[in-house]
């Protein structure tokens, strides 16, 4: 567990974390410090366990049955699958998918989802949340005067940014990101990268990513990710000019993956 000096600085200690889905051991022995307030990026080929690992860090894996893990993640200083209560994990680490999802209702019924299922139900309040969740997610001034129409009829990169204003209603601590910008064209793409960049001052961010440009352009530490294993962890400039490991530089000048 990571000590009191430690607590400041690291988000998440992962200890010999292992996932298993029934026989097939999805993830093996990953033991890794992701840092408050830095975007930590994961890389690899797809199939590597990137994504598994990801899900594992709000525990989205419960929800696929017949799943085991060995180990210890500690979000702080509490182990996330013996010392806290899964919604509670999920209100604080929350998740933006691959492909936009928007519910099909209002942009403002998306973003006040969260804070009325917690029990937010004046007008006023909401109102504030769903504006300031908007205005953290740089897709206010584009919406402001659809609140009330269905978020289905925004673009692509606009549901998605949409889908961050919801991830950020409830007050997160960290947002864990999916291969957020794989379905977006190159505008709506930088637009999520500005974004991500924005929000790390206040925000824990881990996303995973195919794409290497996006991995070196905005993550501060990069886990290359390969058969279930981390083969390297560690600064991003340091992983894309001196990689240690000669798998980790087969796969970003792109001779494998």
């Amino acid at each position: 567990m990571a000590y009191a000096s430690d607590r400041e600085r690291t988000k998440f200690d992962i200890q010999h974390f292992s996932l298993y889905y029934g026989d097939f051991k999805a993830l093996k022995e990953v033991s890794m410090q992701i840092d408050t307030r830095q975007i930590t990026a994961l890389i690899g080929p797809s199939g590597c366990g990137k994504s598994t690992f990801l899900k594992s860090l709000n525990r989205m894996n419960d929800l696929e049955g017949n799943v085991k893990t060995e180990g210890q993640i500690y979000l702080t200083d509490k182990e996330i699958y013996t010392e806290m209560d899964a919604i509670l994990l999920r209100k604080k680490v929350g998740m933006v998918f691959q492909q936009p999802n928007a519910f099909p209702k209002s942009v403002y019924e998306n973003v006040a989802y969260g804070p009325k299922i917690n029990g937010i139900k004046k007008k006023s309040e909401l109102d504030e949340i769903v504006e300031k969740s908007l205005k953290q997610a740089a897709v206010w001034d584009e919406v402001k005067d659809r609140l009330h129409k269905s978020a289905l009829g925004l673009s692509g990169g606009q549901q998605q940014r949409v889908c961050i204003a919801r991830t950020l209603a409830v007050d997160p601590e960290v947002i864990l990101m999916d291969e957020p910008t794989s379905a977006l064209d190159p505008i709506s793409t930088l637009k999520i990268e500005e974004l991500a960049l924005a929000l790390k001052s206040q925000y824990t961010i881990v996303i995973v990513t195919h794409n290497m440009q996006q991995a070196s352009r905005i993550s501060d530490k990069t886990a290359f990710f390969l058969l279930g294993e981390v083969i390297e962890y560690n600064k991003t400039e340091t992983i894309f000019s001196m990689p240690k490991n000669h798998k980790t530089e087969a796969y970003i000048t792109g001779r494998f993956g």
